[in-house]
């Protein structure tokens, strides 16, 4: 049985090529961009203005087909695909945290995107702290990578060329 998504909207960024781009929206790479919401979809936007955050849920399109098992960009080692946030996925979803700055008509303009250029986007929710209030929270392997994400910049692992 197949599952199929109906996009709400495009992501609109800077980032034109996989190589080069940032790797989480926390990297200092990390752009302006803007939302664009499908008119069908605009009613959806009423409210949002009120929060400071959203997160982004879309289709990793130009991702390369799924490895189990792969090197992660702060890491050298093999790892599994599900302690990662790596592309290269069973079902090719991405997510990112970003910053609401305003909103305007069928468009969303946001800060700290760390997504490609014409990405089709599934879906938005707010971020909202007190959903979100994990604690004692262990980070694995990433742990020993702290700090560096924000320098980081996609290197062309991903593309599918293993």
């Amino acid at each position: 049985m197949g599952i199929i998504f109906k996009p709400i909207g495009i992501i609109h960024s800077p980032f034109t090529e996989l190589s080069g781009m940032p790797i989480q929206p926390t990297s200092e790479s990390s752009a302006k961009g803007h939302l664009e919401i499908y008119p069908e979809f605009l009613d959806g936007l009423k409210d949002l203005d009120g929060f400071s955050h959203i997160y982004l849920l879309y289709h990793l399109h130009k991702a390369a087909p799924a490895k189990l098992q792969l090197k992660p960009f702060l890491d050298d080692e093999k790892r599994g695909v599900f302690s990662t946030r790596a592309p290269r996925r069973p079902n090719a979803i991405g997510l990112s945290l970003v910053k609401i700055e305003r909103v305007e008509g069928n468009f969303v303009f946001v800060e700290n995107i760390d997504v490609l250029n014409e990405t089709p986007l599934l879906d938005i929710k707010p971020y909202i702290p007190e959903f979100e209030g994990a604690e004692d929270i262990r980070t694995g392997w990433i742990e020993k990578a702290k700090g560096k994400v924000h320098k980081k910049k996609s290197d062309g692992r991903f593309l599918g060329k293993d």
